[in-house]
C-alpha cells in the first residue's frame, strides 16, 4: 500500500510533529507533503522525504507562513495523490482541504479547527479595527475551511474537546483516537544518573516546577511566569517561540529560560522536576502525558484537554481561574508527596504508540 502523509507545514517542533514521528513509524515507506519546509527548524524531517507546494519557491513563505494564509487552500489542493492507495492528513489548518481521487482513502486527523478561524478568531484579531479590515479574508477562508473539512472520508479528533468543536463549527462527526506517548521513560541502569551528579548539575533533583512549550500568546505561559515572580517559585521553561523576548523581559530572578534542549536531556529535567505546569487551554497536551510517564503529576488550567488528561487528586491538580492568583496559589501550596509516580506512569499508558497504532489501522 503506498501511502502519503499530509501535514500544514514542517518549520517548527512540537506536540503535532511527535505524531507526524509516529505516523511515520506505521508507514515507514510514507511521503511527507507539505506548504513548506524549512529544515534548520525542523531537523526531525531530514530522514523523512518531503515534497513542497509552490510556497516554497517564494521567499520567507517558509519562516512567514501567516502571511499567505489566502494562497494555503491553492498550495494543497495543487498536491496529485494519483498514486497513492491511502493519504493521512494531519491538521489544524489547510492539511484535510486536499483533493483525491475516489480509489484513495482520505483520512483527515484534526489537531483542532482552525484556529484563528474560528475558536481563537478574537484572540488572533484582537484589535476590532483590524477584525474588520480583515474580515472579508476571514469570511472567505471560513467558506473554504468548511467545504475542506467535507474532503476527507473520516475525520479524526485527538481528543473530546475537538471532537466537540468539529461538531460545533463544522457540524461533522468524528472519531477521537489520542495522539500517542513517544518518549520512553528511563529505565535502563546506564540511563539513570547517579543522584550526586544529578544534583550538581544544571537539573538539580525535585527543586524546580517546568514548562514545556512553544512560546506563543494562546499557550498563555505569560501567566506561569507572573505565578511563579509573585510566589517566588523556581520555574524552568523549556520551548522557543515569538513571545521568548516578552517573556524573558518580565520573568523574575526565579525563572530560568532553556530555549530549545534536546529529547535525552528533555527526560532529565522531566524526570527531575517537582511537576509540569501548563497554564493554557489546549486541544490535547502531549507535554502533559510525557511528565506523567516519569511519574509527575500536573498543574493545568481546568479546559481543554488537559480534563481528559489529568485525574484530578490522582496525577494531578486544576486552578479554575486563568489569572495569575489562582495558579500562584497552587504553585504556593503544591506538595508532590501526595501524589504515586505510579498512578502518573499508569495514566501515561492510556496514551501508548500501540494503542493508537491500532486505532489506525483498525480504520483501514
Amino acid at each position: 500500500m503506498k501511502v502519503a502523509l499530509v501535514y500544514d507545514r514542517v518549520n517548527k517542533w512540537g506536540g503535532a510533529e511527535r505524531v507526524i514521528i509516529a505516523l511515520r513509524k506505521i508507514f515507514p515507506d510514507s511521503v511527507l507533503f507539505t506548504s513548506v519546509y524549512k529544515e534548520d527548524r525542523a531537523s526531525w524531517a531530514r530522514k523523512i522525504p518531503v515534497k513542497t507546494s509552490f510556497l516554497q519557491k517564494i521567499p520567507f513563505a517558509s519562516s512567514h507562513h501567516e502571511v499567505f494564509a489566502t494562497l494555503m487552500p491553492v498550495a494543497f489542493e495543487s498536491f496529485d495523490f494519483s498514486d497513492f492507495d491511502l493519504v493521512i492528513s494531519l491538521t489544524s489548518e489547510a492539511a484535510k482541504g486536499i483533493i483525491t481521487k475516489p480509489q484513495t482513502k482520505h483520512i483527515s486527523i484534526i489537531l483542532t479547527p482552525t484556529r484563528y478561524l474560528w475558536s481563537g478568531h478574537k484572540d488572533y484579531f484582537s484589535n476590532p479595527i483590524f477584525r474588520i479590515i480583515i474580515w472579508p479574508v476571514v469570511s472567505y477562508l471560513r467558506f473554504w475551511d468548511k467545504i475542506a473539512a467535507r474532503r476527507p472520508d473520516k475525520l479524526i479528533a485527538i481528543s473530546e474537546t475537538v471532537q466537540s468543536r468539529i461538531k460545533k463549527y463544522y457540524g461533522l462527526e468524528s472519531e477521537v483516537i489520542y495522539p500517542p506517548l513517544m518518549m520512553r521513560p528511563l529505565n535502563s541502569k546506564s540511563e539513570i544518573r547517579n543522584p550526586k551528579q544529578i544534583q550538581n548539575s544544571k537539573f538539580k533533583i525535585q527543586n524546580y516546577f517546568l514548562i514545556v512549550s512553544r512560546l506563543v500568546p494562546y499557550k498563555r505561559i505569560d501567566l506561569a511566569v507572573k505565578a511563579a515572580n509573585k510566589v517566588r517559585a523556581p520555574l524552568k521553561i523549556i520551548g522557543t517561540g515569538s513571545e521568548f523576548d516578552r517573556l524573558k523581559k518580565m520573568a523574575g530572578p526565579t525563572v530560568d529560560f532553556l530555549g530549545y534542549v534536546s529529547d535525552s536531556d528533555l527526560k532529565y529535567y522531566y524526570a527531575n522536576c517537582k511537576t509540569l505546569v501548563f497554564p493554557g487551554v489546549e486541544d490535547f497536551g502531549l507535554t502533559m502525558v510525557e511528565a506523567q510517564t516519569f511519574d509527575k503529576p500536573v498543574i493545568a488550567f481546568r479546559g481543554g484537554g488537559a480534563e481528559e488528561i489529568i485525574v484530578e487528586g490522582k496525577t494531578g491538580v486544576f486552578f479554575d481561574k486563568q489569572t495569575v492568583q489562582s495558579l500562584a496559589s497552587k504553585l504556593k501550596s503544591f506538595r508532590a508527596s501526595r501524589y504515586n509516580g505510579k498512578d502518573c506512569r499508569k495514566n501515561a499508558n492510556r496514551f501508548s504508540f500501540e494503542r493508537f497504532k491500532a486505532k489506525i489501522l483498525g480504520i483501514l
